[in-house]
């Protein structure tokens, strides 16, 4: 028995990992950040995203966490990866 991911987390986490594993650059409009509590994953989202109270919660914790002191050498949020597509499919679809 498993459990069922709604096909718009799915489709929405391979976009992600795609548009960060395709494109050494980030396009303008977006960051790319790092996410993960152990292993840390590259995504790129657009940059309206921070505009948003909940991805902002996101950004406070990194601050809290890390500082400007970010390990990967970019924007590292300290959340677990499924959270992250959760929210950022939900702010898509919004």
């Amino acid at each position: 028995m498993g459990i069922r991911i709604p096909s718009v987390i799915l489709h929405a986490k391979q976009v992600l990992k795609l548009q960060s594993r395709n494109q050494t650059d980030v396009p303008k409009g977006h960051i790319a950040v790092y996410v993960g509590e152990i292993q840390k994953t590259r995504y790129v989202v657009p940059i309206s995203y921070m505009n948003h109270p909940s991805f902002l919660d996101l950004l406070n914790r990194a601050q809290e966490e890390f500082g400007f002191n970010h390990p990967m050498g970019g924007l590292t949020i300290p959340c677990d990866e499924d959270a992250f597509i959760d929210l950022t499919s939900r702010l898509h679809s919004s």
